[in-house]
């Protein structure tokens, strides 16, 4: 397969092609999957269990390594666990957003910089010095969020950000990262079950049994699932 060309590149942040993926007792997750997104904007990413979601956000991030086909994204990439928990480490909220500079030559100053301006963005700079278990659900979230932006990463993969949350803060999460796109020029993909969700995105995909079996206008995609067999997942 010819390598992604450089005009590819410049348009897309996110370029799969014909991507496969087995797991280890050998059942394939993807079947030569292939999709693009282009930069600047916020697709979402749809499928019941098992059609191979999160293995392919995984995939993006550098989690896990690709058995054939090819990957271009735009680095650094940020990654959005579904339970947050699982990726904040540190006890305050100042601190855990500076953790990810641990690795960058950075001033004291200049991660002082960093980490006011990413909890700003999210709009939880008067949450600096709160213990993270103190949090709830949707700010922990946008504390995980802001660690990315800290990085100043480029792509933002979310893993079904909002299964945990309450209605309120799914809406609330789910705008924020729609501000942060259009305001700082990020492009994010967002593995979504929620139908209404779609209704502040870009542009969404549907998988099916590993492969994007339809894409595009997501007021369209909307209707077409809500006119046939629902989703085992949008039922919830």
């Amino acid at each position: 397969m010819n390598a992604v060309s450089r005009s590819a590149r410049q348009e897309a942040a996110i370029i799969v092609r014909q991507l496969c993926y087995s797991w280890p007792k050998g059942e394939q997750v993807l079947r030569s999957c292939s999709l693009e997104v282009p930069k600047g904007q916020f697709w979402m990413l749809l499928g019941t269990n098992g059609s191979g979601k999160s293995t392919l956000l995984r995939l993006l991030a550098g989690l896990l390594r690709p058995q054939a086909g090819q990957i271009h994204i735009t680095k650094p990439v940020g990654f959005v666990f579904q339970n947050p928990d699982c990726q904040l480490v540190m006890p305050t909220v100042g601190a855990d957003v500076a953790f990810g500079l641990v690795e960058e030559k950075l001033t004291l100053t200049q991660v002082r910089e960093r980490v006011r301006e990413a909890l700003a963005a999210v709009n939880l700079l008067w949450l600096e010095r709160r213990p993270i278990y103190a949090l709830s659900g949707g700010q922990k979230q946008r504390v995980a969020i802001a660690g990315a932006i800290a990085r100043h990463c480029e792509v933002l993969l979310l893993d079904e950000p909002t299964a945990l949350l309450d209605p309120d803060s799914q809406l609330d999460l789910v705008v924020q990262v729609r501000n942060l796109i259009r305001s700082r020029g990020l492009t994010a993909l967002w593995v979504t079950h929620r139908l209404d969700e779609l209704d502040y995105c870009d542009g969404a995909f549907l998988l099916e049994k590993g492969q994007v079996v339809a894409q595009g206008s997501p007021s369209r995609l909307k209707l077409r699932l809500m006119q046939s067999e629902p989703m085992e997942e949008a039922k919830q």
